[in-house]
C-alpha cells in the first residue's frame, strides 16, 4: 500500500516549511519511524518520520524548497506499485492560512496510461544547500553561508566547512586585512521563523487594543526565598528568578481567572488551567515554550521543566506540544539591563507579563530612607476582554504574592 509524505501542520501559525534536507534517498528501504528529512517550521528545525514502510519512491520537494502545509512531498511503496496515479490525483497545495491536510493511507490507483508525475519546483534562489549542524553553526556566527564553499555531496556546506571558514576568518583579522570594494550594506533573507514572527506580530498589533499596567515589587523576600531554597540541596536544579515569577504569576491568575483568557470570534474564552509560555531569545527570533499546569506544580518542578524547554528552544528541538497551547505568557529581559517595557500580546492569549531587571533603589519604609531590591512589572492586556481594574488588581495580586513570598511553597 503506499503511503503519501506531506508537509506536516506542526503550529496554529504554521502555513509553510522549508525541507532542510533529505536524509533518505530514492531508493532506500524505509520503516514506520525512520527519519526521512529535516524540516524548518516556523519554530524549531524538526525531523520528519515515515508513517509506512516500504521504498521511497519519488521525492517531489527539493532541499531548501519552502512548501505549503499538507502538500506531497513523497511517496513511499513497494517497487510493484504503481505510483502514477497517486501522484497524479494528489491535491493542489491549499492556499495560505487554510487547515492542514491529515496525512493518510492511500491505496494504490489503477495505472493511468498518459498521467506523469510533475517535476518538483526548485528551491528558492538564493538557497545554499547545507546540512542542520552547518546551517546552525553559521547562523550563531552570524555568517552568510553563500560565503562558504561546500566540500559535501553537491557542493553542501558541512560542519567542517564551517570551521574551516571561520579559522580562515580568525587568521585575517589577526592580519588585519580590509576587504577591497566592500560593500556598505547586506541584505538578508529573513528566516522562516522570523517571517512569522513579523506576520504574528502585525496580527496582534493591529487587531488588539493594548493597555499597558506597571507596578514596582520589592524583591527582598523572593530572593531571600531563593538563596534559602538553593541553599538546601547542592544537586538539585537551582532557581532562578523567572521560576519565582512564573510560579507566582500563576497563582495570581488562579485567584484572577479573568486574566487567564482570550478573545475568540466575538467571545471570552476562560481558561481552566494555567498554561505559562515563556519567551525565549534564539539566534534568528523569538520562541514561547509552555510549561503546563504551572499553579499546580512546585518551584522545583517549574525550574527543572523551564530548563529543560529553555535548552531545547535555544537547540531548535522543541517538539510541537512544547511550544503549543499556552494560555498566558511572560518576557523578561532584566538579564539585558531593560528596567521597564512593554509586550506584544500572542493573538492565542488575552495578556502578557514584561518583567524587568531588579535594581538596588533607595525608597521610604516607615519614615526611613533605606536600599531594597526593586524590580518593574508591566502587563499588557486586551482591552476587549480585560478593562483596567482587572488588569490592575491582577498585577496588585502578582505584587502581594512577591512581597509575602512564602505563598509560593503552599
Amino acid at each position: 500500500m503506499p503511503f503519501q509524505v506531506i508537509m506536516p501542520k506542526l503550529s496554529d501559525a504554521m502555513v509553510e516549511g522549508r525541507v532542510l534536507q533529505w536524509l533518505k534517498k530514492e531508493g532506500d528501504r524505509v520503516q514506520g519511524g525512520d527519519v526521512l528529512a529535516s524540516i524548518e517550521t516556523d519554530k524549531a528545525e524538526i525531523e520528519l518520520e515515515a508513517f509506512g514502510s516500504g521504498v521511497l519512491r519519488r521525492v517531489l520537494a527539493d532541499e531548501g524548497q519552502m512548501v505549503p502545509v499538507g502538500q506531497l512531498i513523497a511517496v513511499i511503496a513497494e517497487p510493484d506499485e504503481d505510483i502514477t496515479g497517486l501522484v497524479s490525483a494528489a491535491p493542489a497545495a491549499p492556499a495560505a492560512g487554510a487547515p492542514a491536510a491529515p496525512k493518510v493511507e492511500a491505496k494504490a490507483a489503477a495505472p493511468a496510461a498518459h498521467a506523469a508525475i510533475p517535476p518538483a519546483a526548485p528551491p528558492e534562489a538564493g538557497w545554499v544547500p547545507a546540512s542542520p549542524i552547518a546551517r546552525r553553526m553559521a547562523r550563531e556566527a552570524g555568517i552568510d553561508l553563500a560565503q562558504i564553499k561546500g566540500s559535501g555531496p553537491g557542493e553542501r556546506i558541512l560542519e567542517r566547512d564551517v570551521e574551516a571558514y571561520l579559522a580562515t576568518q580568525a587568521q585575517r583579522l589577526a592580519g588585519a586585512e580590509v576587504p577591497v570594494g566592500e560593500r556598505e550594506f547586506e541584505d538578508k533573507e529573513l528566516s522562516t521563523i522570523r517571517k512569522t514572527i513579523a506576520a504574528r506580530m502585525v496580527q496582534s498589533k493591529a487587531p488588539i487594543p493594548h493597555f499597558t499596567v506597571t507596578v514596582e515589587v520589592d524583591m527582598g523576600a523572593a530572593l531571600e526565598l531563593r538563596k534559602s531554597l538553593n541553599a538546601i540541596e547542592a544537586n538539585v536544579e537551582k532557581l532562578s528568578v523567572n521560576d519565582i515569577i512564573i510560579k507566582a504569576t500563576a497563582l495570581a491568575l488562579q485567584r484572577h481567572p479573568a486574566v487567564n483568557a482570550r478573545y475568540s470570534n466575538g467571545q471570552v474564552r476562560l481558561f481552566k488551567r494555567v498554561h505559562m509560555g515563556v519567551a525565549v531569545a534564539i539566534e534568528d527570533g523569538l520562541i514561547v515554550p509552555v510549561i503546563r499546569d504551572c499553579d499546580r506544580k512546585s518551584l522545583g518542578e517549574i525550574a527543572r521543566e523551564a530548563r529543560g524547554l529553555i535548552d531545547r528552544a535555544r537547540a531548535r528541538k522543541l517538539r510541537p506540544e512544547e511550544y503549543s497551547g499556552g494560555t498566558f505568557a511572560i518576557s523578561n529581559l532584566g538579564m539585558f539591563d531593560v528596567v521597564e517595557f512593554t509586550a506584544v500580546i500572542d493573538p492565542a492569549h488575552g495578556a502578557i507579563l514584561a518583567v524587568g531587571a531588579i535594581e538596588e533603589k533607595p525608597v521610604v519604609m516607615n519614615g526611613q530612607v533605606v536600599v531594597r531590591q526593586r524590580m518593574r512589572l508591566t502587563g499588557a492586556f486586551d482591552h476587549r476582554i480585560i478593562d483596567g481594574a482587572m488588569g490592575a488588581k491582577f498585577l496588585q495580586e502578582l505584587k502581594k504574592i512577591l512581597e509575602n513570598a512564602v505563598q509560593l511553597l503552599l
